[in-house]
């Protein structure tokens, strides 16, 4: 069950009399920032679901974003985690394959993807921003791919060089989301990921202050077990 919230902005997201309003972009060429409106989703808000039409596109103003399909035995498996200058919503096709949930309080910019592709069709650098993002999407789902065919140590060190590496960080980074988020995305058990993240902090390879924050000590341990 959703928020009222939620679906207040769920549903004025499905309103063709939706008006974008400009925002000021940090970066005023960008032009594709230029056509969005901003809006709040609370904690685990749907911002759009599996097989819903994909007439928007969407950027991470602050919080965080994961998408995630319910397989047939129930299970969740997480396609991605978007945080802050990300985006997320680009398809293929004219409908999502994935669902879309706010993991925290969070701010979206949300785009209207016809006028962006008709944008693009008259302006040859927010053609080349669209491409930018698709290629960037498919770089994503290639390395989940390939994280999910690797051990479990594996796919933990993984996951942290690649949350560290986004994130920005040196040696500290704080997840925005929990074990089971983290299990869903890696294809693990809660309990796995849970012992892996001991075994790393026994081993001095990673320091656990609390739950969501992870001190990585040994980079160099870290990336020879993602290779």
């Amino acid at each position: 069950m959703y928020t009222q919230t939620a679906m207040i902005n769920r549903s004025s997201l499905r309103q063709p009399a939706l008006r974008l309003v400009p925002q000021v972009s940090s970066r005023m060429g960008d032009s594709i920032e230029m056509m969005g409106a901003v809006m709040p989703f609370g904690r685990n808000a749907e911002i759009y679901g599996e097989n819903e039409p994909a007439e928007y596109l969407y950027k991470v103003v602050s919080g965080a974003v994961r998408t995630y399909k319910v397989l047939n035995d129930g299970r969740r498996q997480i396609g991605a985690f978007y945080l802050p200058g990300d985006i997320f919503g680009l398809e293929v096709c004219d409908e999502h394959t994935f669902s879309a949930e706010a993991i925290a309080d969070c701010k979206v910019l949300v785009m209207k993807r016809s006028a962006l592709i008709a944008l693009a069709t008259r302006d040859n650098a927010v053609a080349q921003q669209l491409w930018a993002m698709t290629a960037t999407e498919l770089q994503r789902a290639h390395n989940h791919i390939m994280l999910l065919i690797k051990t479990a140590q594996e796919r933990v060190a993984g996951f942290l060089l690649e949350m560290a590496a986004r994130s920005g960080a040196s040696n500290e980074i704080e997840l925005p989301m929990s074990r089971q988020d983290i299990a869903d995305y890696l294809g693990l058990t809660i309990e796995t990921v849970s012992r892996t993240l001991t075994q790393l902090e026994i081993s001095a390879v990673i320091a656990v202050p609390t739950s969501r924050r992870i001190v990585l000590r040994n980079r160099a341990a870290l990336s020879r077990l993602n290779a």
